[in-house]
């Protein structure tokens, strides 16, 4: 692991830190290894299949569900929109 050292941090900025520190339960130099972690690491980007997989197990959605959703669809092509 990479140490880094900061200077001249203003006092308040460092009082902050220490009470933001205290209020979720760890050090100061913890506290600043997650913030920075949660502000450069790119956060996973959600895919369209995981995200309704998701909300059926949320919803407890079984495939009697589905196949009855599927019956209602209408089947007719959808007409181009038309532009006056």
């Amino acid at each position: 692991m990479a140490i880094l050292t900061v200077r001249n941090v203003p006092s308040e900025v460092h009082r902050a830190l220490r009470l933001r520190a205290a209020e979720h339960g760890r050090s100061t130099e913890a506290e600043v290894r997650a913030i920075l972690e949660g502000t450069i690491k790119p956060q996973p980007s959600v895919r369209m299949g995981d995200a309704l997989a998701s909300i059926g197990r949320r919803w407890k959605l079984t495939n009697k569900d589905f196949d009855a959703l599927e019956q209602t669809l209408e089947r007719a092509p959808a007409e181009p929109m038309r532009f006056a």
